[in-house]
């Protein structure tokens, strides 16, 4: 048993972001007595909902469980940008892991976010998805020649993507940067109402969704269960810990860390300065920015991210200077646009020393399974984690997602 303290304590976002305007309540039960099911969710956000529809999908019984209303925990403080290129570049990882295995994992990251879009368009969710290319911008540290590289790697993977340069950037996007790389595969969505969604087509399939806290856990090697902060037990063949940034204090890792990030929403700006094709922009930086557009002509912008200051309090103490300086960055990167935040947020993020998430069995239990450190790829890596930890459920152990096993070398 363990004990779970760590998740009452953790703030994950601060500030108000866009999305909480289309959150609707989630009828969600008190559990009255114990129960059996085939898998506990510990966790109602993107990944939950997510693994939810997928296991409700193939027959399975489902229970989730959340200690507040689904989506409105990490979820909310998303950009919502489902990027399939990682935020270690291409390159990196031929050096670390060779050609063939950084493919493979490059590969995955695409074909999870193309996964998740075709997901999206056959339940018909309404989430305001579209298509976006990506348009990954070239910094001071990482200039055209370093970006041409990069663009060679991914023709050589047989992943899309075009180089431009310094004209081609100004003309088609009027941004004054050396070089870039876009490329197709790419989508934004609002990450609320895909959660809530997917949460309701599980529920329609019979998951039973119960709020409460999870304050105890077995799960060995022949049962699994969870306690309730109401002393109630939900049984089950497997626990999947789906709890956003919140580690709990019982997985532990020396690949994981958290950080904080800040964004800003605009009012809705003229059509002149939004973009062209509602591209998502990032920059070839370790400490990159990051923009988007909204259907309304909205423009997020987020970034400024610092790994020093995690505690809640003093994370969102940033948020007005965290503001001005994202407003400013704004102006640089799109004169035309008008510099003002409607919305403005702060948010806890998990991340790990290689850019690849933890998805799959948790060491040491092995009727647990969980998900963290997305990084910069949340939502398409919560996509991800819902296919491996599936696959595990129903007997499949499959060695090409050895790169993001908690237990990796």
């Amino acid at each position: 048993m363990f004990d779970l303290a760590t998740l009452d304590q953790d703030d994950l976002h601060g500030g108000s972001s866009p999305w909480a305007r289309h959150a609707r309540r989630v009828p969600l039960v008190h559990l009255q007595q114990s129960i059996r099911c085939d898998v506990v969710v510990v966790g109602a956000g993107i990944t939950g909902a997510l693994v939810a529809e997928h296991l409700t999908r193939h027959g399975l019984d489902v229970c989730v469980v959340d200690r507040e209303q689904p989506g409105l925990g990490s979820t909310v403080a998303s950009t919502a940008m489902l990027l399939w290129e990682i935020d270690k570049p291409l390159r990196e990882f031929v050096i670390s892991h060779g050609f063939e295995r950084a493919a493979q994992i490059y590969r995955q990251s695409a074909a999870a976010a193309s996964g998740l879009q075709a997901l999206i368009s056959d339940l018909k969710i309404d989430c305001n998805a579209r298509a976006n290319p990506s348009l990954y911008l070239s910094t001071e540290e990482n200039g055209p020649r370093i970006l041409l590289e990069e663009h060679e790697l991914r023709r050589r993977a047989g992943l899309p993507g075009e180089y431009l340069d310094h004209q081609a950037v100004r003309s088609r996007f009027g941004m004054a940067r050396e070089a870039a790389l876009m490329s197709s595969g790419s989508a934004d969505v609002d990450p609320v109402m895909l959660s809530q969604s997917l949460l309701a087509v599980a529920a329609s399939r019979g998951a039973r969704l119960f709020d409460g806290q999870a304050s105890d856990f077995d799960a060995s090697a022949t049962e699994a269960s969870i306690e309730l902060d109401n002393g109630k037990i939900i049984a089950a063949k497997w626990i999947v810990l789906a709890t956003g940034y919140a580690l709990p204090d019982f997985v532990r890792s020396d690949l994981h860390s958290l950080a904080s990030s800040w964004a800003i929403c605009t009012p809705p700006q003229q059509l002149s300065a939004i973009w062209p094709e509602d591209a998502l922009i990032w920059e070839a930086s370790e400490s990159y920015l990051y923009a988007r557009t909204t259907v309304d002509r909205r423009i997020i912008i987020g970034g400024e991210d610092e790994t020093e200051i995690v505690e809640p309090n003093e994370r969102d103490a940033l948020i007005a200077v965290k503001t001005e300086r994202l407003l400013a960055k704004l102006q640089r990167l799109r004169p035309e646009a008008m510099p003002v935040a409607e919305f403005a947020w702060a948010g806890a993020f998990g991340k790990t020393i290689d850019s690849l998430p933890m998805i799959g069995r948790v060491p040491g239990r092995p009727r647990m399974l969980g998900a963290y450190g997305y990084g910069g790829n949340g939502i398409t890596f919560s996509f991800l984690a819902s296919r491996i930890i599936g696959d595990t459920i129903n007997g499949i152990d499959r060695t090409d997602y050895d790169a993001f096993s908690f237990e990796r070398d």
